[in-house]
């Protein structure tokens, strides 16, 4: 595991011991980046079911102005923050656990402001992306013109929209399914 693009290109991350968290593959976060753009200057990153935070490392890397991780296992949390000592991001990488099965806690994020890029990786076949999808678009977390990245298995089927999200892209790269959302402006 390493990082694949960026300032600190190709510095190694910390990886996770067992089976209970599947990082993204380097190959499947450059793709990302190469979709999304390698230049994300001064955007504020939400990095849902973090893991070992590979995919808002990446944007930290690539000039995000900050990044929230949040997940909910303590050994995700311990590599998380090691990983962000190892890539020199302490001071711009912010750790909350919680347990986002439940949902997500929206007057608790709206104090980091608002993003404009959000990662959602959450286990594989659970069912948890729509739920969370719904409440991102709900929310006031979002910013005008928003990305959200929600990896899925690429047996699962989301909708083309929830709320104000649209999808705007799907890729897949071999059992991962990549389904890009973009916010909306509301129609007045």
């Amino acid at each position: 595991m390493r990082i694949t693009g960026g300032h600190i290109s190709g510095r190694n991350l910390f990886p996770p011991k067992g089976l209970n968290t599947r990082p993204t593959s380097d190959r499947v976060r450059e793709a990302i980046f190469n979709i999304i753009g390698h230049d994300l200057s001064n955007m504020k990153v939400l990095d849902l079911f973090a893991g070992i935070g590979s995919l808002g490392l990446e944007a930290l890397s690539r000039n995000a102005k900050n990044a929230l991780f949040i997940d909910n296992s303590q050994k995700a949390i311990n590599l998380i923050k090691k990983n962000l000592v190892q890539c020199g991001y302490v001071d711009i990488g912010q750790i909350l656990r919680r347990d986002l099965k439940k949902g997500l806690l929206q007057n608790h994020l709206f104090k980091y402001k608002t993003f404009y890029l959000v990662f959602i990786d959450p286990p594989y076949r659970k069912d948890y992306l729509p739920s969370l999808l719904e409440q991102l678009s709900e929310g006031k977390i979002l910013s005008a013109n928003a990305k959200v990245i929600a990896e899925s298995s690429k047996h699962e089927v989301l909708s083309s929209f929830y709320g104000d999200l649209e999808m705007s892209d799907i890729r897949i790269y071999g059992d991962t399914k990549i389904n890009i959302y973009k916010k909306m402006r509301k129609k007045v």
